[in-house]
């Protein structure tokens, strides 16, 4: 290859990929998507970004294409691998130099380092770390920085690798780097003090390297080491930790907020406080000796004066969750009793926790909580005012992580549970101080008392047994909500959130009286803030167990519009979709009473589905919003049907890259469709295209994909069958193999059985390429039972209503396997009567009694043989299914057309699987009738003296109990 020449090809053609026209950058994307498997490709790209005179875009280009071929083709394993002789020239080259002018593209060149690292070091590139620190020693700044750089990413990687013997590699590593690298941060620490002293500009490139130094440490520190309190070197640097943290939030004030140091200081303190945070939460044991000194800094920083003009949001989220964590470890708690606890170390732990938290630090802890960290901020306020939806949206997730309010609620709930004896008086004694009217000008006393408030409900779990909610709710809470002024607006919000979270132990008869306080709430009129908290207040009052329908209904009609309303008037994707998840649970709770009501919902959900196009978890909420609707509209739902159809086939669509999102909710709401459906439409037919590409997804969704199979065959059997019938086999012969589970077979089976039962003739020719592999499976007896029942019930529907087909295709199999047709009878009557015991479903055992007496009436030497085991079952079976009336033994499973309710049925679903019922042998003939007939014809088959001469074969207590049956 010319080398010089395939470079100069391959630098013109990123440099048309950079380019920001789309007619020159798709052919240039699509040249290098071909060139990533060809070798000698890579070493193009590198020679082009360590290239400082080539343009600074396409070096960045040609790093991220490099990044994502070593993703993709540097493991040997991998189609279209990276040579090896290549791959050693490009590791030689990587740790070359460490002159990379721009920091983006350094930062680049370091991850890449670190993902062939994270293959091949040590094994493949045992000289990464000894160069990565020769270069640190280096007296070029920008060398150290790089080199730096390049060992934090690869010692983050490295340590991220969780097998036994990466773990041992990565503990040979820090053990043998360990003190140089703290050495190395001390050194650059103290370079940093002295140049800030003296206000030398070179102070930021020590703090910056002093911060990388830092970061190594961390991982080495936290991943690095078995029993960290055994090594002196880590000691010295956890005991550091906690004087430089003060030198630091000490010193970060000398700096304007935005300088570039202020900036460093604030992430080192960070990440000094994530070494304390994670070296606790790794090594619990090794971190008791620093439980004290930690819970003092914590505290004085978060919960004392000392704070004051020093801490800032960050830090205090990592103070507070470090005390938490101790608060919560595990290693720290001894047994219920103290004497019962084993290891010393967890007797130490706890015991430095009692001395610490005494009474008053509590109480000073949570007055701190509450009357400063609960109150709402200055920025809060002014986003309540500017953006609603905004300060009403909800972090969740692991935000106590990083946001303060998260963080400090979660830790007033730690604290509260861990401590609640102590506390409960406390908070008992807050919320009965703020109690009676509150200045509403006096903005201080609204905001202490919203915080109250925030506290109580926050603690309502530990607080049920001591609070008479009931009692506060209607002498003070109630009367609260009716106070209109916009100032008050602050505890109105706060009351109605209050409500939410006690509502588990609200009188039942309260109820209403909390809906009718709902309803002003949720008004126009009222603040936006306010409206949706309401909303959300409401639907936890819906979705609670005590939820009374009745109760509610007075107040459906006026919840419901309100909340329409709100729906329309929200504009941020996450409120539209509580609004949703609100009515969907008021739906879903109210069933069919919705259905007056919800007529403008529906008429507004395809105009919120076409303006949702970009929000796909907004659609989802519409997609849960239309199945709670159909199911409570039932088959009236039809009316929907033009608006629904499209939005099931979209959502289903495989081809369009939204199904990702929509298609598990579309699959539901497809099924509820066909549910309520009162009868099969072309469109519905149409729909059923898109199912063959989601029966290959193979996901969690194919019982749902089979439940809408069967569905169709219910609802249009002939037209589906007629359509369909050969994807519906392809599917089921598909989850048939021997590695499906047993769950996947028994959903095959059941719509085998739907067809069987709707087309008795016609179904087992349908299926016929999966009886054999059925039948033989009955032979060998080996499948679960539930597999089992189910494969006998097909059999025996065949044997029972198309006999012609069954002796057919017994004559067939036979024949394939070299045996006589009776020979094989024999042994499946043998198998049956075998595994009778493992048909637990009485339906199914009395198609088996239906199946193995239809035998009798068959001419055959083998039928004789196996009379009394036939006999044998059929009696067991009438014990299953009779029961004796006025001495008459009646088969309690025979359905009546008179016994059928109409009003009964939760679908239409139901209704045709009722019908289909009703014509099945298994509920329309009686056993008892049916034995008395297939003796009687045995008896005309083979004459008087064979006959009884079969019946001589038959226990003389089993013929007892077959004539107490039969007479």
């Amino acid at each position: 290859m010319d080398w010089d020449a395939a470079g100069q090809l391959v630098l013109q053609t990123l440099s048309k990929a950079a380019s920001q026209d789309a007619t020159t950058l798709k052919p240039a994307e699509q040249q290098l998507k071909q060139w990533e498997t060809q070798p000698g490709f890579y070493s193009i790209l590198l020679a082009i970004y360590t290239n400082h005179a080539v343009d600074i875009n396409i070096r960045w280009l040609a790093v991220l294409y490099f990044k994502n071929g070593v993703d993709r083709y540097w493991r040997k394993t991998a189609p279209h691998a990276i040579p090896e002789e290549e791959k050693e020239n490009l590791r030689k080259q990587l740790i070359g130099r460490f002159d990379e002018p721009f920091n983006q593209v350094a930062t680049q060149l370091a991850v890449v380092i670190a993902k062939v690292a994270r293959l091949d070091c040590p094994r493949n590139w045992p000289d990464l770390i000894p160069t990565l620190l020769a270069a640190v020693k280096q007296p070029e700044q920008l060398c150290q920085q790089r080199a730096l750089l390049t060992l934090h990413h690869v010692t983050k990687t490295l340590a991220s690798k969780r097998l036994a013997n990466d773990r041992k590699l990565f503990q040979e590593l820090t053990n043998g780097i360990f003190g140089f690298v703290l050495r190395l941060w001390s050194e650059y620490f103290t370079t940093f003090q002295e140049q800030a002293t003296a206000q030398n500009p070179a102070m930021v490139n020590s703090l910056e390297l002093s911060l990388l130094a830092l970061r190594v440490l961390r991982k080495l520190l936290v991943n690095g080491f078995k029993e960290p309190h055994n090594v002196p070197e880590v000691m010295t640097f956890l005991k550091l930790t906690f004087i430089r943290l003060k030198e630091l939030v000490a010193c970060r004030n000398n700096f304007p907020e935005e300088s570039r140091c202020r900036e460093l200081l604030d992430k080192k303190v960070i990440v000094l406080t994530k070494v304390l945070l994670d070296t606790q939460s790794t090594h619990p044991l090794s971190y008791i000796s620093f439980i004290k000194q930690s819970l003092e800094f914590a505290t004085a920083y978060a919960f004392t004066e000392v704070s004051q003009g020093l801490a800032f949001e960050r830090f205090t989220v990592n103070c507070m969750n470090l005390i938490k964590a101790i608060i919560r470890c595990d290693a720290y708690r001894p047994a219920k009793t103290v004497e019962d606890t084993k290891d010393p170390q967890t007797i130490a732990a706890h015991k430095i926790k009692l001395e610490f938290f005494t009474c008053d630090t509590l109480h000073e802890i949570i007055k701190r909580l509450v009357s400063q960290y609960f109150l709402l901020t200055e920025e809060e306020l002014h986003m309540w005012e500017t953006d609603a939806e905004g300060f009403c949206a909800d972090e969740g997730g692991e935000s106590f992580k990083f946001s303060l309010r998260p963080c400090v609620e979660v830790f007033f709930l730690t604290l509260f549970h861990e401590y609640r004896q102590t506390l409960t008086p406390y908070v008992l004694e807050m919320i009965h101080n703020t109690q009676g009217a509150t200045d509403i000008d006096n903005m201080a006393a609204l905001l202490q008392k919203d915080a109250v408030y925030n506290a109580a409900g926050l603690a309502s779990y530990e607080l049920f047994d001591d609070v008479d909610f009931d009692s506060w709710l209607t002498t003070q809470l109630l009367p609260q909500l009716q106070v209109k002024n916009s100032r008050f607006k602050l505890i109105r919000r706060r009351v109605v959130w209050l409500i939410g979270q006690w509502v588990v132990k609200l009188n039942t008869n309260l109820r209403p009286m909390v809906y009718e306080a709902l309803l002003p709430l949720l008004a126009d009129s009222e603040d936006m803030v306010v409206r949706i908290t309401a909303a959300q207040t409401l639907k936890i009052c819906v979705d609670d167990f005590e939820f009374n329908t009745d109760q509610f209904m007075p107040y459906l009609e006026a919840s419901f519009q309100l909340l329409f309303q709100l729906l329309k008037q929200v504009s941020e994707c996450d409120t539209k979709m509580q609004a949703l998840h609100v009515m969907s649970f008021v739906i879903e709770r109210v069933e069919s009473q919705i259905r007056p009501f919800v007529s403008s919902l529906v008429q507004y959900l395809p105009l919120l589905w076409e303006e949702s196009a970009e929000h796909n978890m907004l659609r989802c909420a519409i997609l849960t919003t239309l199945i709670h609707i159909v199911q409570g509209l039932g088959p009236t739902s039809v009316s929907l049907h033009s608006f629904l159809l499209p939005v099931i086939q979209f959502s289903t669509d495989v081809t369009q890259p939204p199904h990702v999102y929509l298609f598990e909710d579309g699959i539901e709401l497809w099924l509820e469709t066909l549910h309520h459906a009162p009868a099969i439409t072309t469109e519905l037919l149409q729909l059923f295209t898109n199912m063959p590409a989601l029966l290959e997804l193979d996901s969690e969704t194919l019982k749902t994909c089979f439940n809408i199979i069967t569905s169709y065959v219910l609802l249009g059997p002939a037209e589906f069958l007629e359509q369909y019938s050969g994807i519906v086999v392809t599917a089921c012969s598909a989850h048939l193999g021997n590695d499906v589970k047993p769950e996947g077979v028994v959903m095959v089976m059941r719509v085998m059985e739907n067809v069987f039962k709707v087309f008795p003739v016609e179904g087992p020719h349908m299926f016929r390429q999966l009886l054999p592999n059925i039948f033989e499976a009955i032979l060998k007896g080996d499948e679960y039972p539930m597999v089992m029942s189910m494969y006998l019930s097909a059999f025996a529907r065949i044997i029972l209503q198309n006999g012609s087909f069954f002796y057919t295709f017994l004559e067939d199999i036979s024949a394939q396997w070299g045996k006589q047709s009776t020979e094989v009878l024999g042994s499946l009557i043998d198998s049956w009567v075998e595994k009778i015991d493992q048909i637990t479903q009485t339906e199914r055992r009395k198609l088996s009694a239906f199946a193995l007496g239809t035998l009798l009436t068959l001419n055959s030497s083998i039928v004789q043989d196996k009379f009394c085991s036939i006999i044998y079952v059929l009696v067991e079976v009438l014990h299953d299914v009779c029961r004796s009336d006025s001495g008459v033994q009646m088969d309690y499973l025979v359905m009546c057309e008179e016994d059928d309710v109409q009003d009964t049925y939760d679908s239409e679903h139901d209704r045709r699987r009722r019908q289909i019922s009703l014509k099945d042998p298994v509920h329309c003939v009686s056993l008892r009738d049916f034995t008395i007939n297939k003796l009687s014809a045995s008896q005309q088959l083979y004459g008087q003296r064979a006959f009884e001469t079969m019946m001589e074969t038959v226990d003389v207590e089993i013929v007892k109990q077959m004539q107490e049956f039969v007479k």
